[in-house]
């Protein structure tokens, strides 16, 4: 199951398991990323466009907890079923996207 998790919830969802690794797994193009991005803070960010995660999955541990973000959460959901298809087990879906960090966590990161 993908857990759903709103941003002002992550940092709490990543706390659940402090022994792995907390990553927050951006998978929008890279002009996006240029026009909006979170700040880490307390997790790792890895930027991979959705597209890229096949062949680029041994970047990814299956131990860590990874939460996947993309604009409004329907990429990222989808890059979340396929790591559970692939061994993971610690997984969310940023609830909304970029965009609800934006409107309910910081304001400061911006919408488009």
């Amino acid at each position: 199951m993908i857990d759903q998790v709103a941003p002002a919830d992550l940092a709490a969802w990543f706390a659940a398991d402090a022994a792995a690794a907390p990553v927050l797994l951006d998978v929008r193009e890279p002009w996006e990323w240029q026009t909006a991005s979170v700040t880490p803070a307390g997790f790792t960010l890895l930027t991979i466009p959705m597209n890229e995660i096949p062949g680029r999955l041994s970047e990814l541990d299956p131990a860590q907890r990874v939460a996947c973000l993309c604009h409004h959460g329907a990429r990222s959901q989808r890059v979340a079923m396929f790591l559970a298809q692939n061994g993971f087990d610690a997984l969310a879906n940023v609830a909304g996207g970029i965009n609800a960090w934006s409107v309910q966590h910081d304001p400061t990161v911006p919408r488009y």
